[in-house]
């Protein structure tokens, strides 16, 4: 997740205080997790004391707000953590003072005397000991291996207490890949790497999806505010309306970074493995620095896909755990998922042919929309080859100006390659508890549930392991 992205909080309320709301992550999405509702609906609360505040809305996003209303994106639902169609504000990770709160602030809450923490330590294995068990091998997470700052390995082991368990939380692209190095995964790929397989599973590093995101450039008649995602329209079709600006303020900002928009962090995943190269980066910094300061002069609208249907795969491209592993998320590949992105490139559309957003714009009556097309496929948002046709064909626009908002998720699905209780299937005494092991991203924000997800499993565990000191 992004450092500069907002908390979009989604509740799972029960069903006495869900009259008349429809929610995307709530009864169906816990149902089919198998979590336990009462406790989902105590465990995102828990986080959002610790960490979320109410924003004050920027003028950008409050523009966001009034023309999502009038172009029909209703009704308006205020301040809420709840996922409810029509627009709203969410509750941010920043602070009055402009401090970003983290995952880290939640270990404050902890037990200081059973906390260990450790800084600059690099997981690259999982150490697994085979144990003989009703006549066979049955592999044993032990502990992990991980290198300190100066690149010394070091190795930290479980305790003998039953229910010990190594919890890999290194997310979508990271808890695959340490499986896969640790030897747990498809057989074929591990031999090409010479890894030693210790249990195979075909399904390690598939099912790969990232919701695709497109935005369009909006000029405005002075220097934009810097906003981050603050406002969300949620739409019956599966298409989130959000938005960003200011990335402008100074001389070199737009030759540093463009905030959201930017290839330097992140955007290089929109191009297949097999495409990217050096060159494409080489020739991605020339470009930019050709621009000139004022095409970031405004703000983005963006609209982002929910529950892509085009999937992807994750395989090592060497066995060094910081060498980024190759991972391709096949957006618009279903055609059904390109096209939300065209409904939703038309919401926006709508959005800026309205009163609200014709008066802010730099020439005082909205600009055509081919124009902001144009102005939004030179922005230079990513390192995808152009076509002549992006301003004609909304689908081609899609598909060469889509960009990444960091929800990734899969390749450790649950059912597949970790059970309902997150314990990594054929390994006793490992878990994996994050993004990796969900079908769809939650909501408008999924660093909300997976937050709560581990609150959640941590009481879970905690009553398991109650439970059977109780002799339950």
């Amino acid at each position: 997740m992004p450092a500069q992205m907002s908390w979009v909080a989604e509740h799972v309320s029960t069903p006495a205080s869900t009259a008349g709301r429809n929610q995307a992550s709530s009864p169906s999405f816990v149902q089919q997790a198998g979590w336990d509702a009462e406790l989902v609906n105590q465990s995102y609360p828990w986080v959002e004391e610790r960490i979320v505040h109410w924003p004050k809305v920027a003028p950008w996003q409050a523009a966001l707000r009034d023309g999502l209303l009038e172009a029909g994106v209703s009704p308006y639902n205020g301040y809420s953590y709840d996922h409810l169609y029509g627009t709203k504000v969410g509750g941010t990770i920043f602070d009055d003072t402009g401090r970003r709160h983290t995952a880290a602030d939640l270990l404050a809450a902890g037990n200081a005397s059973n906390l260990r923490v450790l800084l600059h330590a690099t997981v690259d294995k999982i150490v697994l000991a085979r144990k003989h068990g009703g006549g066979r091998k049955q592999p044993r997470a032990t502990g992990v291996r991980f290198r300190d700052e100066n690149g010394a390995h070091h190795q930290a082991f479980l305790t003998r207490k039953r229910g010990s368990d190594v919890i890999v939380s290194a997310g979508a692209i990271g808890s695959p890949q340490l499986l896969l190095l640790s030897g747990i995964g498809p057989r074929g790929q591990l031999s090409r790497h010479n890894v030693s397989l210790v249990h195979a599973n075909e399904h390690v590093g598939e099912g790969m999806s990232d919701n695709p995101m497109n935005s369009i450039f909006v000029p405005m008649k002075s220097p934009t505010k810097q906003s981050l995602i603050e406002t969300v329209g949620i739409t019956d079709a599966g298409v989130f309306i959000e938005a960003s600006s200011g990335f402008s303020q100074s001389d070199d900002s737009i030759h540093c970074h463009h905030g959201i928009m930017s290839a330097e962090i992140g955007q290089i995943s929109t191009i297949p493995p097999k495409q990217r190269s050096l060159d494409q980066i080489q020739e991605y910094v020339r470009n930019k620095h050709s621009l000139p300061k004022e095409v970031f002069d405004g703000g983005f609208i963006l609209e982002k896909i929910d529950g892509p249907l085009s999937t992807g795969s994750l395989v090592l491209a060497d066995t060094d755990v910081d060498s980024n592993p190759s991972v391709s998320f096949n957006y618009f590949q279903h055609p059904q998922d390109l096209r939300r992105c065209v409904y939703g490139i038309q919401t926006i559309e709508r959005i800026l042919k309205t009163n609200h957003f014709a008066n802010l714009t730099a020439n005082g009556a909205g600009y055509p929309m081919e124009t902001l097309l144009n102005l939004s496929v030179s922005a230079n948002i990513n390192l995808i080859p152009k076509h002549t046709d992006d301003t004609t064909s909304l689908e081609q626009f899609c598909r060469d100006t889509v960009t990444t908002i960091w929800h990734y998720h899969g390749g450790c699905h649950v059912g597949k390659v970790v059970d309902r209780h997150y314990r990594v299937i054929g390994i006793s005494g490992l878990r994996v508890i994050d993004g990796s092991t969900l079908f769809s991203s939650p909501g408008t924000n999924p660093q909300a549930t997976v937050l709560m997800m581990g609150r959640y499993m941590g009481v879970k565990i905690l009553r398991e392991r109650l439970g059977r000191a109780a002799g339950v």
